[in-house]
């Protein structure tokens, strides 16, 4: 095939054909995009026409669905949210729970070590860092013992006591720390004169033959030689409750309650102690707290908002002045929210303190979307009638909201999907989509009536604000001067063409871009500067990004000045020495007897503190020289019956099941030990590697066996869990800018918005590092929150730069802040003096929250006013001026081409002038 004609030099067939499909794909793009707009032009053109039912509708169905939420439930269960939903380590517990239940874990309470369950803490110590184990403080303690254990919980017809709701002993009597005993042994033997009674860290003797285990009953401890104890900073005291049924769980709940209060009113009658006391409850209740907390920071972040966003749509023409139109975008955003809060509630959802953030995502999405339709409004003539205003209004503006709205949807819907394994992430982002749906409609809908009732205000030049009919300036003259103030106003047959079309220029805003900033900013002196200051951003935030760090510290999620707060401080001061006592289970039977696989379970657990007996029965049984040859027969005949002639293993029958066979023979089919390690600081990604490193052991030993702490529910999993919503976000959104190239003008509106969404998102998880901000659930949802914001406010600028012809680039960056500018300023002020009260809540969740939002919107404004102004300036695409022809009808004449094959069959195709 051959080329004929002018352009065969520009490279054959091929770039002609690549030419041709260039050209056709340009114009289907074009089609589409006229074609949407066309549609949003006859939605406003019906929703002008029906003002009061579009008006009402939103505000019915926010009423009537709001309702339901007066009677709103809240989750209780910590677990259940911020737990990964499908971790290796729920699974463990299950298998842990049915070879060792908690009824047969009576003397193996060491750290909650298979569940949570019903409890009371307290730890014990002095603000002068004085010995606890002196006779003046052991006392105290011993004194608070015995008011904890005459703690009553009344009901009707009973009271119940420690004695009812405790776990029991085999002698039917409750079992309590055995720091307590220490510490009684301590003082009989101080009452005796006895001087060779010594107590040993982390495992000491009592008087019965037994070792225990008290690494995580004394804090802040100080030794002798051979680890006997000197003195001790602080001491630790646990009282374990049944919960076997719902009135004895309601019970337990109750003595968890007026736990704490017996213990603070001990501690107000002895001065010279602190005590941080802790139950099983502390975690629930402190972290719905920062919904109590937040309550009057959130009324004043309300209260600020609403100024602003009245005074951002005034300006002095009492006319044309939008007041109201600020606060009914406000109301907007609220309805859109409240319907989304009755719907989740109906379907059976369940408050908590997380969605504190979703009002603040609707607030930067909504607040945007009214102010780009309050800014069109002011662009169009006002000559035009309201109905026509308004379809001009929604053609302009519409299209960019709806697909802006669609990458919410998208990448929310994402996060609320199965794939999410941390539940509260996935209840927020579902609630999220659900809010921004509506208020998508409710933008159409409400916000779109309340245009067309204040453009009849002003096209029947009434006063913005009081609705008054303004007087001729000739009849002001005759007024005083605040009455001529209050009343400034333009009328049409007072200006010119040119000034009626600009008369939205009064605003300050716009006055303030087009007359100052966009000159300033691409200013040729001042592009290095800014260019500078980027690689100054880009290194921070690749400083922050190599420390990245996640956090699944529960701590975090609470507010500040509360009981987990100041026990979990405590706890970490003093008891950090050791890690949490580690389960480690064998569920599989295994010679006991031969010696090599002793030797192979002790080398799996080399490294740690084992503090049961079951280590020290297997040394026992080598010291007894059981060699290999012994048969299986008369060791489990002797490990039966040596319990007896060992009183030092007395309980070792909690840590070992046996199974009789139909030969009367004895099998051991599951074994425990326990175990900590010694750590050297207090970060949980220490626990958390301790934990991956048992988990490759356990794959490769020979000895199957599991371990297993309550705390490896949160950390089982949750770097993978809490980043996948965000990555899964993230490709999610690559996906949907990939196929909508096909709904804008030009592709390389989504290419640049792509890189701009990722310099977004970098900076912002660098600088939250550096600002102390860990990647936890909270700060991933935010992260989420982040790709739509900076798509919000980047995307209009972006289209309207590359769309741009017949001018420079410096032109059409000035362009394009002067028509997006106002909006995303309004819309940026009014989002920072809504998160100022925030950063008040005394709470580690709206911290984050706080820091995050704050982060995204002060780099998104970065962008929108500093980088991409400089950076487009010198960076595709280009603006060239096109050369007219000079011929009587002043088009470009393009020649056609002929496209021979060589069986001399002749296609001509025609391409038309554009």
């Amino acid at each position: 095939m051959v080329l004929r004609g002018p352009w065969g030099r520009c490279g054959g067939p091929g770039a002609a054909l690549a030419l041709l499909r260039a050209l056709r794909t340009r114009m289907l793009r074009q089609v589409l995009h006229r074609g949407l707009g066309t549609s949003f032009s006859r939605l406003g053109h019906f929703v002008a026409s029906h003002p009061v039912f579009f008006a009402s509708a939103p505000v019915l169905i926010s009423i009537l669905l709001g309702a339901s939420f007066s009677r709103y439930q809240v989750e209780e269960s910590v677990e259940h949210l911020l737990a990964p939903a499908h971790s290796l380590a729920k699974i463990e517990r299950s298998l842990v729970n049915s070879l060792f239940p908690v009824n047969r874990s009576k003397h193996r309470l060491y750290s909650d070590l298979q569940t949570p369950g019903r409890y009371g803490r307290v730890i014990i110590t002095s603000f002068r860092k004085a010995n606890m184990l002196d006779q003046h403080h052991t006392d105290l303690i011993l004194k608070l013992h015995s008011a904890v254990t005459r703690i009553q919980v009344q009901r009707p017809g009973f009271n119940y006591t420690f004695a009812h709701i405790c776990i029991l002993n085999n002698d039917k009597t409750c079992i309590v720390d055995d720091i307590v005993h220490v510490l009684e042994e301590l003082k009989a033997a101080r009452s005796s004169n006895r001087t060779n009674f010594a107590i040993t860290y982390p495992i000491t003797h009592l008087k019965d033959g037994r070792e225990v285990y008290n690494g995580h009953q004394l804090g802040g401890v100080t030794v002798h030689s051979k680890d006997r104890v000197k003195s001790a900073e602080a001491i630790q005291l646990t009282y374990y409750l049944q919960a076997i049924n719902s009135l004895n769980d309601m019970v337990a709940e109750k003595w968890e309650s007026i736990f704490c209060d017996t213990v603070e009113l001990f501690q107000k009658s002895n001065r010279k102690v602190k005590m941080y006391p802790f139950t099983s409850s502390s975690l629930k209740e402190d972290f719905q707290k920062t919904s109590r907390v937040s309550e009057r920071y959130l009324i004043t972040s309300l209260v600020l908002v609403v100024t602003l966003a009245i005074l951002c749509c005034s300006m002095q023409d009492c006319v044309r002045s939008k007041p109201w139109l600020g606060l009914l975008g406000l109301l907007t955003v609220t309805l859109a929210t409240l319907t989304a809060a009755g719907i989740i509630n109906l379907t059976g959802g369940k408050y908590n303190s997380t969605f504190l953030g979703i009002p603040f995502i609707m607030l930067g999405h909504g607040l945007y979307g009214t102010f780009e339709m309050l800014s069109s409004w002011r662009k169009t003539r006002e000559d035009q009638h309201v109905k026509e205003r308004t379809a001009a209004v929604f053609a302009d503006s519409m299209l960019s909201f709806s697909l802006t709205t669609a990458m919410y949807l998208v990448t929310f819907g994402i996060g609320a999907s199965p794939f999410t394994n941390i539940e509260a992430a996935r209840i927020f982002c579902c609630n999220s989509c659900i809010a921004i749906f509506f208020n998508y409609l409710y933008v159409l809908c409400f916000y779109g009536s309340s245009l067309v009732f204040t453009g009849y205000i002003e096209n029947n030049y009434q006063h913005s604000i009081f609705c008054r009919k303004v007087p001729k300036p000739e009849v002001l003259q005759e007024k005083p001067a605040w009455y001529r103030f209050l009343l400034t106003a333009k009328f049409s047959e007072d200006t010119t063409d040119s000034e009626e079309t600009n008369t939205f220029e009064s605003h300050l805003l716009v006055w303030f871009l087009k007359r100052y900033y966009c000159d300033w900013i691409t200013n040729t002196y001042v592009k290095p500067f800014v260019v500078l200051f980027y690689l100054v951003y880009i290194s921070f935030a690749l400083m922050g990004y190599l420390q990245v760090s996640e956090g699944s510290d529960l701590s975090n999620i609470v507010a500040t000045a509360t009981r987990t707060i100041e026990y979990t401080t405590a706890q970490q001061k003093y008891f950090s020495n050791y890690s949490p006592v580690i389960g480690f289970y064998i569920y599989e039977s295994i010679e006991y007897w031969n010696t090599s696989v002793q030797e192979d379970v002790l080398e799996y657990t080399k490294g740690f503190v084992r503090i049961s007996w079951f280590e020290s029965y297997l040394n026992y049984l080598r010291k007894l020289n059981i060699s290999t040859g012994l048969p299986k027969k008369n060791f489990t005949d002797m490990l039966r019956n040596s319990f007896l002639r060992a009183p030092q293993f007395a309980h070792f029958t909690e840590d070992i099941i046996f199974s009789k066979k139909y030969n009367n023979e004895v099998d051991v089919v599951a074994s425990r030990m326990f175990l900590v390690a010694k750590t050297m600081e207090t970060k949980r990604e220490e626990l958390y590697d301790l934990l991956e490193t048992l988990r490759k052991l356990s794959l490769t030993s020979k000895v199957k066996f599991i371990v297993f702490n309550p705390s490896f529910v949160y950390m089982d999993r949750y770097a993978s869990s809490v980043g996948a919503p965000l990555q899964n976000s993230c490709i999610s959104a690559l996906f949907l800018l990939f196929f909508s190239a096909f709904l804008v003008a030009d592709s390389l509106i989504n290419v640049w918005l792509t890189l701009t969404v990722a310099s977004v998102e970098f900076g912002v998880i660098g600088f939250m590092t550096l600002w102390k901000v860990e990647l936890d659930c909270i700060s991933v949802l935010c992260l989420i929150y982040g790709i739509n914001y900076t798509i919000d406010n980047c995307a209009p600028l972006l289209s309207t730069f590359v769309l741009g012809k017949e001018f420079t680039r410096t032109k059409w960056v000035k362009n394009a802040l002067e028509v997006h500018g106002v909006a995303i300023l309004q819309s940026y002020l009014c989002y920072i003096v809504g998160l100022i009260p925030l950063a008040a809540v005394p709470s580690n969740l709206t911290r984050t929250l706080f820091r995050c939002l704050f982060l995204i919107a002060l780099v998104t404004f970065f962008h929108c006013f500093a980088i991409l102004p400089v950076i487009l300036t010198f960076l595709p695409p280009s603006k060239k001026k096109r050369k007219e022809k000079k011929n009587p009808e002043n088009r470009e004449e393009i020649e056609c081409v002929e496209m021979v094959d060589m069986d001399s069959t002749r296609v001509v195709d025609q391409i038309t002038t554009v």
